[in-house]
């Protein structure tokens, strides 16, 4: 089978792999749709695994089952879950699903961008969902992205009627609006750097936008009333997103870090406004099974509405344009690729 291989964002080769053996308990999936997530082109975290198959949003269907496993058939259309918890540990027990030791090491193989995947046994009985027919396998590749947005906004304690500021407005920072803009936030405002996502920013959702190399904080207080945010979201992975996030939340706000700058950086703390405005910081990181299911129903429903954020639909053939597309980050939004031909988009 053909697999995309990741060496750098510059240098993504297709390559043939084996098909993949299944055991009991497996599944083998052929993937019908394969999202690039903004992750996948974080070379400061990607480059020292390469040479590796990326690719962590997945949709795909059922066409071999191993021995033992119940629920499945062959046909059946899915979403597969990559990281799974183990929902017994001292982390999962008290909600922090994705701190599990077992989420971190778990993983289907070889990865998203190929043509088939094995499901192992512990992500069948975790992280397999089955897809309902109003979600096609495309837009499917948006559950876990918006699951994670989900999270986030869960644990940030997002309330009707709370005015919401996010700074970044790439694939993630457009679901935070749009989920926000679905559960009643009160104004939403993004920021960028990119003209475009800013527009596109507005037609989802946002009541107001600013591009942060040309206005400043009075131009983002003066689209809330003049008011700093009850919550501000972090969505750009850069020391100014920071620090723009902590010089915009109101006193008794909260700030959800959902992207965070390089390891190596660290970020200064006003330590005692902070406490003085009894802020709130959160931070947020992937999904639990729990999240999933919300996104899915989410999507199911058209409570949140997806379709418009696919912007490119490439063949794996073409994985280093859109790694290169992803990476630029200039006019484009969800990035998909289609290892295989299918009419259900």
């Amino acid at each position: 089978m053909r697999v995309a291989v990741y060496y750098n964002n510059r240098d993504v080769r297709i390559e043939e792999r084996p098909l993949p053996e299944i055991s009991g308990g497996e599944l083998l999936v052929k993937v019908m749709a394969s999202g690039i997530c903004g992750s996948d082109v974080m070379e400061w975290y990607r480059v020292k695994k390469a040479p590796i198959v990326l690719g962590h949003e997945i949709t795909g269907e059922v066409v071999e089952i191993g021995s033992g496993v119940d629920g499945f058939k062959k046909g059946d259309r899915v979403f597969v879950s990559h990281h799974v918890p183990c929902n017994t540990c001292h982390y999962c027990l008290n909600g922090h699903h994705t701190a599990c030791e077992t989420l971190h090491k778990t993983n289907y193989e070889p990865g998203g961008f190929s043509e088939y995947i094995r499901v192992p046994e512990i992500n069948v009985e975790r992280g397999v969902f089955l897809l309902p027919e109003e979600i096609s396998y495309d837009v499917g590749t948006l559950i876990e992205p918006l699951a994670c947005v989900i999270r986030g906004q869960r644990l940030a304690g997002l309330s009707p009627g709370q005015s919401v500021l996010v700074i970044g407005s790439g694939i993630s920072g457009l679901l935070h609006i749009k989920l926000a803009r679905a559960t009643g936030a009160g104004s939403i405002v993004a920021t960028d750097i990119n003209d475009y996502r800013l527009q596109v920013a507005r037609q989802f959702g946002a009541d107001a936008t600013l591009n942060v190399s040309e206005g400043s904080k009075d131009d983002l207080f003066r689209f809330n009333r003049g008011r700093p945010f009850d919550l501000v979201i972090v969505c750009a992975g850069v020391l100014s997103a920071c620090t723009e996030a902590i010089e915009s939340v109101d006193r008794g706000g909260t700030i959800l870090f959902f992207a965070v700058p390089e390891p190596e950086i660290m970020v200064p703390l006003p330590l005692n406004d902070l406490w003085r405005h009894e802020i709130t910081m959160r931070t947020s990181y992937g999904a639990s099974p729990l999240d999933i299911e919300m996104a899915i129903e989410l999507i199911r429903t058209r409570r949140v509405i997806l379709e418009d954020m696919i912007t490119h639909r490439l063949p794996l053939d073409e994985a280093g344009l859109g790694f290169q597309l992803v990476a630029e980050a200039d006019k484009s939004i969800k990035v998909i690729l289609k290892p295989h031909r299918d009419d259900n988009k």
